[in-house]
Protein backbone atom coordinates (compact mmCIF):
# COMPACT_ATOMS: atom_id res chain seq x y z
CA UNK A 1 0.00 0.00 0.00
CA UNK A 2 1.57 3.33 -1.04
CA UNK A 3 2.33 5.75 1.77
CA UNK A 4 -0.30 8.47 2.09
CA UNK A 5 0.50 12.14 2.12
CA UNK A 6 -0.43 14.32 5.09
CA UNK A 7 -3.29 15.87 3.12
CA UNK A 8 -4.62 12.42 2.21
CA UNK A 9 -4.56 11.33 5.86
CA UNK A 10 -6.36 14.48 6.95
CA UNK A 11 -8.99 14.03 4.24
CA UNK A 12 -9.57 10.48 5.46
CA UNK A 13 -9.93 11.75 9.03
CA UNK A 14 -12.56 14.23 7.83
CA UNK A 15 -14.45 11.41 6.11
CA UNK A 16 -14.31 9.26 9.25
CA UNK A 17 -15.44 12.17 11.42
CA UNK A 18 -18.48 12.67 9.22
CA UNK A 19 -19.33 8.96 9.44
CA UNK A 20 -18.84 8.87 13.22
CA UNK A 21 -20.98 12.00 13.61
CA UNK A 22 -23.77 10.47 11.54
CA UNK A 23 -23.68 7.23 13.55
CA UNK A 24 -23.75 9.09 16.88
CA UNK A 25 -26.82 11.00 15.73
CA UNK A 26 -28.44 7.74 14.66
CA UNK A 27 -27.69 6.25 18.08
CA UNK A 28 -29.23 9.31 19.74
CA UNK A 29 -32.35 8.89 17.63
CA UNK A 30 -32.56 5.25 18.76
CA UNK A 31 -32.31 6.43 22.37
CA UNK A 32 -35.23 8.78 21.82
CA UNK A 33 -37.19 5.93 20.29
CA UNK A 34 -36.42 3.77 23.32
CA UNK A 35 -37.76 6.52 25.59
CA UNK A 36 -41.01 6.78 23.65
CA UNK A 37 -41.43 3.00 23.67
CA UNK A 38 -40.85 2.81 27.42
CA UNK A 39 -43.41 5.51 28.12
CA UNK A 40 -45.98 3.86 25.84
CA UNK A 41 -45.49 0.38 27.30
CA UNK A 42 -45.33 1.40 30.95
CA UNK A 43 -48.32 3.69 31.12
CA UNK A 44 -46.81 5.34 34.20
CA UNK A 45 -43.49 6.19 35.81
CA UNK A 46 -40.49 5.09 33.74
CA UNK A 47 -36.97 4.27 34.92
CA UNK A 48 -34.88 5.43 31.97
CA UNK A 49 -31.48 4.79 33.56
CA UNK A 50 -30.52 1.12 33.41
CA UNK A 51 -27.16 0.53 35.13
CA UNK A 52 -27.08 -3.16 34.16
CA UNK A 53 -27.57 -2.28 30.49
CA UNK A 54 -24.82 0.36 30.57
CA UNK A 55 -22.44 -2.09 32.25
CA UNK A 56 -23.13 -4.68 29.55
CA UNK A 57 -22.50 -2.13 26.76
CA UNK A 58 -19.22 -0.98 28.29
CA UNK A 59 -18.01 -4.55 28.79
CA UNK A 60 -18.71 -5.30 25.11
CA UNK A 61 -16.83 -2.14 24.12
CA UNK A 62 -13.77 -3.26 26.08
CA UNK A 63 -13.95 -6.86 24.87
CA UNK A 64 -14.04 -5.98 21.16
CA UNK A 65 -11.45 -3.20 21.33
CA UNK A 66 -8.36 -3.87 19.23
CA UNK A 67 -6.46 -0.61 19.77
CA UNK A 68 -4.50 1.51 19.36
CA UNK A 69 -6.64 3.28 21.99
CA UNK A 70 -6.74 1.44 25.32
CA UNK A 71 -9.93 -0.38 26.30
CA UNK A 72 -10.40 1.99 29.23
CA UNK A 73 -10.09 5.05 26.99
CA UNK A 74 -12.58 3.69 24.47
CA UNK A 75 -15.00 2.83 27.27
CA UNK A 76 -14.78 6.40 28.59
CA UNK A 77 -15.66 7.71 25.13
CA UNK A 78 -18.70 5.43 24.99
CA UNK A 79 -19.66 6.44 28.52
CA UNK A 80 -19.96 10.04 27.33
CA UNK A 81 -21.99 9.00 24.28
CA UNK A 82 -24.37 7.04 26.51
CA UNK A 83 -24.57 9.97 28.93
CA UNK A 84 -25.55 12.36 26.14
CA UNK A 85 -28.10 9.92 24.74
CA UNK A 86 -29.64 9.29 28.17
CA UNK A 87 -30.00 13.04 28.65
CA UNK A 88 -32.30 13.04 25.60
CA UNK A 89 -34.50 10.48 27.38
CA UNK A 90 -34.31 11.96 30.87
CA UNK A 91 -32.03 14.76 32.14
CA UNK A 92 -30.74 13.45 35.46
CA UNK A 93 -29.64 15.16 38.66
CA UNK A 94 -26.90 13.37 40.60
CA UNK A 95 -26.29 14.28 44.25
CA UNK A 96 -22.76 13.82 45.55
CA UNK A 97 -20.74 14.49 48.68
CA UNK A 98 -18.39 17.44 48.48
CA UNK A 99 -18.00 20.59 46.40
CA UNK A 100 -16.97 20.75 42.75
CA UNK A 101 -13.49 19.36 42.29
CA UNK A 102 -13.77 16.71 45.01
CA UNK A 103 -13.03 13.06 44.28
CA UNK A 104 -16.69 12.20 44.79
CA UNK A 105 -17.52 14.72 42.07
CA UNK A 106 -14.99 12.94 39.85
CA UNK A 107 -16.64 9.61 40.68
CA UNK A 108 -20.07 10.97 39.70
CA UNK A 109 -18.77 12.18 36.35
CA UNK A 110 -16.86 8.95 35.73
CA UNK A 111 -19.98 6.85 36.34
CA UNK A 112 -22.69 9.03 34.76
CA UNK A 113 -20.73 11.15 32.25
CA UNK A 114 -20.85 14.91 31.79
CA UNK A 115 -24.44 15.12 30.51
CA UNK A 116 -25.98 15.02 33.99
CA UNK A 117 -26.48 17.83 36.49
CA UNK A 118 -24.19 17.31 39.52
CA UNK A 119 -25.69 18.47 42.82
CA UNK A 120 -23.05 19.02 45.55
CA UNK A 121 -23.76 18.47 49.25
CA UNK A 122 -21.72 19.25 52.31
CA UNK A 123 -22.46 15.98 54.15
CA UNK A 124 -23.11 12.35 53.28
CA UNK A 125 -26.48 12.29 55.04
CA UNK A 126 -27.59 15.23 52.86
CA UNK A 127 -26.93 13.12 49.76
CA UNK A 128 -29.15 10.33 51.11
CA UNK A 129 -31.94 12.75 52.06
CA UNK A 130 -31.81 14.49 48.68
CA UNK A 131 -32.31 11.19 46.82
CA UNK A 132 -34.92 9.94 49.30
CA UNK A 133 -36.91 13.16 48.75
CA UNK A 134 -36.76 12.70 44.99
CA UNK A 135 -34.86 15.94 44.38
CA UNK A 136 -32.04 13.99 42.73
CA UNK A 137 -32.32 10.76 40.79
CA UNK A 138 -29.23 9.11 42.30
CA UNK A 139 -26.50 9.84 44.80
CA UNK A 140 -22.77 9.11 44.93
CA UNK A 141 -21.03 8.53 48.27
CA UNK A 142 -17.57 7.18 49.24
CA UNK A 143 -17.55 3.83 51.01
CA UNK A 144 -13.91 2.71 51.31
CA UNK A 145 -10.33 3.62 50.48
CA UNK A 146 -7.66 1.05 49.72
CA UNK A 147 -5.24 2.55 52.26
CA UNK A 148 -7.43 4.27 54.85
CA UNK A 149 -10.30 1.74 55.11
CA UNK A 150 -14.06 2.19 55.21
CA UNK A 151 -16.05 5.42 55.40
CA UNK A 152 -18.05 4.65 58.52
CA UNK A 153 -20.61 7.42 58.07
CA UNK A 154 -21.71 5.99 54.73
CA UNK A 155 -22.21 2.55 56.24
CA UNK A 156 -24.13 4.01 59.17
CA UNK A 157 -26.58 5.74 56.82
CA UNK A 158 -27.76 2.37 55.49
CA UNK A 159 -28.99 1.43 58.97
CA UNK A 160 -31.98 3.76 58.54
CA UNK A 161 -32.11 4.73 54.86
CA UNK A 162 -34.52 2.98 52.46
CA UNK A 163 -32.19 3.61 49.52
CA UNK A 164 -30.58 0.76 47.63
CA UNK A 165 -27.10 0.36 46.19
CA UNK A 166 -27.48 0.58 42.40
CA UNK A 167 -23.85 0.59 41.35
CA UNK A 168 -20.25 1.19 42.25
CA UNK A 169 -17.37 3.14 40.79
CA UNK A 170 -13.67 3.13 41.62
CA UNK A 171 -11.46 6.20 41.29
CA UNK A 172 -7.67 6.12 41.42
CA UNK A 173 -6.71 8.83 43.88
CA UNK A 174 -3.90 11.04 42.62
CA UNK A 175 -3.07 13.87 45.00
CA UNK A 176 -1.41 17.09 43.89
CA UNK A 177 0.13 19.92 45.85
CA UNK A 178 -1.63 23.07 44.67
CA UNK A 179 -0.84 26.70 45.42
CA UNK A 180 -0.47 30.18 43.98
CA UNK A 181 3.15 30.01 45.17
CA UNK A 182 5.95 29.25 42.72
CA UNK A 183 8.50 27.68 45.05
CA UNK A 184 8.28 25.27 47.99
CA UNK A 185 10.07 27.87 50.13
CA UNK A 186 7.06 30.17 49.77
CA UNK A 187 4.64 27.63 51.26
CA UNK A 188 3.81 28.32 54.91
CA UNK A 189 0.71 26.15 55.41
CA UNK A 190 -0.93 23.12 53.79
CA UNK A 191 -4.69 22.49 53.85
CA UNK A 192 -6.18 19.05 53.15
CA UNK A 193 -8.66 16.48 54.36
CA UNK A 194 -7.19 14.36 57.15
CA UNK A 195 -7.20 11.24 54.93
CA UNK A 196 -5.27 13.08 52.21
CA UNK A 197 -2.70 14.18 54.77
CA UNK A 198 -2.34 10.56 55.90
CA UNK A 199 -2.07 9.30 52.32
CA UNK A 200 0.74 11.77 51.54
CA UNK A 201 2.58 11.61 54.86
CA UNK A 202 5.88 10.23 53.55
CA UNK A 203 6.08 12.81 50.75
CA UNK A 204 5.24 15.65 53.13
CA UNK A 205 7.83 14.52 55.68
CA UNK A 206 10.48 14.33 52.99
CA UNK A 207 9.65 17.51 51.05
CA UNK A 208 7.88 19.94 53.39
CA UNK A 209 8.50 18.56 56.86
CA UNK A 210 8.63 21.98 58.55
CA UNK A 211 5.38 23.27 57.06
CA UNK A 212 2.27 23.02 59.24
CA UNK A 213 -0.64 20.91 57.96
CA UNK A 214 -4.25 21.85 58.70
CA UNK A 215 -7.09 19.33 58.33
CA UNK A 216 -10.26 20.64 56.67
CA UNK A 217 -13.60 19.09 55.66
CA UNK A 218 -12.53 18.07 52.14
CA UNK A 219 -9.79 18.63 49.59
CA UNK A 220 -11.85 20.89 47.33
CA UNK A 221 -12.41 23.20 50.29
CA UNK A 222 -8.66 23.08 50.91
CA UNK A 223 -8.07 24.24 47.33
CA UNK A 224 -10.56 27.08 47.72
CA UNK A 225 -8.82 28.24 50.90
CA UNK A 226 -5.37 28.00 49.32
CA UNK A 227 -6.53 30.10 46.38
CA UNK A 228 -7.43 33.01 48.68
CA UNK A 229 -4.51 32.84 51.11
CA UNK A 230 -0.98 33.82 50.03
CA UNK A 231 1.59 31.23 51.03
CA UNK A 232 -1.01 28.53 51.54
CA UNK A 233 -1.09 25.25 49.61
CA UNK A 234 -3.59 22.45 49.33
CA UNK A 235 -3.57 18.74 48.66
CA UNK A 236 -6.28 18.13 46.07
CA UNK A 237 -6.96 16.87 42.57
CA UNK A 238 -5.80 18.34 39.26
CA UNK A 239 -9.47 19.17 38.59
CA UNK A 240 -9.52 21.33 41.72
CA UNK A 241 -6.46 23.16 40.38
CA UNK A 242 -8.42 24.09 37.24
CA UNK A 243 -11.53 25.13 39.14
CA UNK A 244 -9.76 27.31 41.70
CA UNK A 245 -6.97 28.68 39.49
CA UNK A 246 -4.04 27.07 41.30
CA UNK A 247 -0.65 25.87 40.09
CA UNK A 248 0.22 22.19 40.36
CA UNK A 249 3.48 22.36 42.29
CA UNK A 250 3.80 18.56 42.45
CA UNK A 251 1.64 15.76 41.05
CA UNK A 252 0.99 12.22 42.30
CA UNK A 253 2.36 12.84 45.78
CA UNK A 254 0.39 10.00 47.38
CA UNK A 255 2.55 7.42 49.18
CA UNK A 256 0.71 4.45 47.64
CA UNK A 257 0.59 4.59 43.81
CA UNK A 258 -2.43 2.25 43.71
CA UNK A 259 -4.43 4.34 46.18
CA UNK A 260 -8.08 3.88 45.14
CA UNK A 261 -11.42 4.93 46.60
CA UNK A 262 -14.62 2.98 45.99
CA UNK A 263 -17.89 4.88 45.73
CA UNK A 264 -21.47 3.60 45.83
CA UNK A 265 -24.37 4.76 43.67
CA UNK A 266 -27.56 4.95 45.76
CA UNK A 267 -31.11 5.21 44.47
CA UNK A 268 -34.67 3.98 44.91
CA UNK A 269 -34.74 1.24 42.25
CA UNK A 270 -33.38 -2.27 42.32
CA UNK A 271 -31.03 -3.30 39.51
CA UNK A 272 -31.56 -6.41 37.33
CA UNK A 273 -28.62 -8.77 36.68
CA UNK A 274 -25.88 -7.62 34.31
CA UNK A 275 -23.94 -10.87 34.17
CA UNK A 276 -21.14 -9.76 36.52
CA UNK A 277 -22.62 -8.45 39.74
CA UNK A 278 -22.08 -7.91 43.42
CA UNK A 279 -24.56 -7.94 46.33
CA UNK A 280 -24.26 -5.95 49.55
CA UNK A 281 -25.96 -7.27 52.70
CA UNK A 282 -26.66 -5.79 56.12
CA UNK A 283 -26.74 -8.46 58.86
CA UNK A 284 -27.08 -8.74 62.61
CA UNK A 285 -26.93 -11.86 64.72
CA UNK A 286 -27.49 -13.03 68.26
CA UNK A 287 -24.61 -12.25 70.61
CA UNK A 288 -23.35 -15.78 71.24
CA UNK A 289 -20.10 -17.70 70.72
CA UNK A 290 -19.52 -18.80 67.14
CA UNK A 291 -22.22 -16.57 65.67
CA UNK A 292 -19.89 -14.96 63.13
CA UNK A 293 -18.47 -18.31 62.06
CA UNK A 294 -22.01 -19.64 61.57
CA UNK A 295 -22.69 -16.65 59.33
CA UNK A 296 -20.13 -17.88 56.80
CA UNK A 297 -21.48 -21.42 56.51
CA UNK A 298 -24.45 -20.72 54.16
CA UNK A 299 -22.20 -18.72 51.86
CA UNK A 300 -19.66 -21.54 51.66
CA UNK A 301 -22.33 -24.22 51.23
CA UNK A 302 -23.88 -22.29 48.31
CA UNK A 303 -20.51 -21.59 46.70
CA UNK A 304 -20.82 -17.82 47.11
CA UNK A 305 -17.61 -15.85 47.58
CA UNK A 306 -17.55 -13.10 50.22
CA UNK A 307 -15.35 -10.18 49.14
CA UNK A 308 -15.70 -7.88 52.16
CA UNK A 309 -17.08 -7.79 55.71
CA UNK A 310 -17.20 -4.79 58.06
CA UNK A 311 -18.74 -4.43 61.51
CA UNK A 312 -20.43 -1.30 62.88
CA UNK A 313 -22.24 -0.53 66.16
CA UNK A 314 -25.97 -1.11 65.68
CA UNK A 315 -26.97 1.91 67.82
CA UNK A 316 -29.57 -0.34 69.46
CA UNK A 317 -27.54 -1.26 72.52
CA UNK A 318 -24.04 -1.35 73.97
CA UNK A 319 -21.74 -3.88 72.26
CA UNK A 320 -24.42 -4.74 69.71
CA UNK A 321 -23.06 -4.83 66.16
CA UNK A 322 -24.23 -5.18 62.58
CA UNK A 323 -22.19 -6.48 59.66
CA UNK A 324 -21.91 -5.18 56.12
CA UNK A 325 -21.06 -7.99 53.72
CA UNK A 326 -20.25 -7.93 50.00
CA UNK A 327 -20.66 -11.16 48.05
CA UNK A 328 -20.15 -12.04 44.41
CA UNK A 329 -23.31 -12.52 42.34
CA UNK A 330 -26.84 -11.16 42.06
CA UNK A 331 -29.78 -12.01 44.33
CA UNK A 332 -31.61 -13.37 41.27
CA UNK A 333 -28.90 -16.03 40.84
CA UNK A 334 -29.79 -19.41 42.30
CA UNK A 335 -26.68 -19.80 44.44
CA UNK A 336 -27.01 -16.33 45.98
CA UNK A 337 -30.71 -16.93 46.68
CA UNK A 338 -29.79 -20.23 48.36
CA UNK A 339 -27.19 -18.51 50.52
CA UNK A 340 -29.72 -15.88 51.61
CA UNK A 341 -32.21 -18.60 52.55
CA UNK A 342 -29.54 -20.17 54.75
CA UNK A 343 -28.68 -16.85 56.35
CA UNK A 344 -32.27 -16.13 57.35
CA UNK A 345 -32.20 -18.87 60.00
CA UNK A 346 -28.88 -17.70 61.45
CA UNK A 347 -29.39 -13.92 61.63
CA UNK A 348 -31.53 -11.63 63.74
CA UNK A 349 -31.78 -9.26 60.76
CA UNK A 350 -31.04 -9.68 57.07
CA UNK A 351 -31.36 -6.72 54.69
CA UNK A 352 -30.30 -6.76 51.06
CA UNK A 353 -28.89 -3.31 50.37
CA UNK A 354 -28.68 -4.01 46.67
CA UNK A 355 -27.35 -6.12 43.81
CA UNK A 356 -25.49 -4.15 41.16
CA UNK A 357 -22.88 -4.41 38.38
CA UNK A 358 -19.25 -4.71 39.41
CA UNK A 359 -17.38 -1.52 38.49
CA UNK A 360 -16.43 -1.63 34.81
CA UNK A 361 -13.95 1.27 34.68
Amino acid sequence: MPKRTLDQIRNRIDELDATIHSLINERASCAQEVALTKVKESGGAVNFYRPEREAQVLRKVMERNQGPLSSEEVARLFREIMSACLALEQPMKIAYFGPAGSFTHAAAVKHFGHSVTPVPHGAIDEVFRDVEAGNSHYGVVPVENSTEGVVNYTLDMFLSSPLQVCGEVEVRIHHCLLSTAKEYSEVTKIYAHQQALAQCREWLDETLKDVSCVAVSNNAEAARMAASEPGAAAIASSTAAEIYGLRIMAANIEDEPDNTTRFLIVGKQSTPPSGHDKTTLLLSMPNRPGALADLLVPLADAGVSMTRIESRPSRRGMWDYVFFVDVEGHIDEAKVAAALDGLKDRTAMLKVLGSYPVAVL
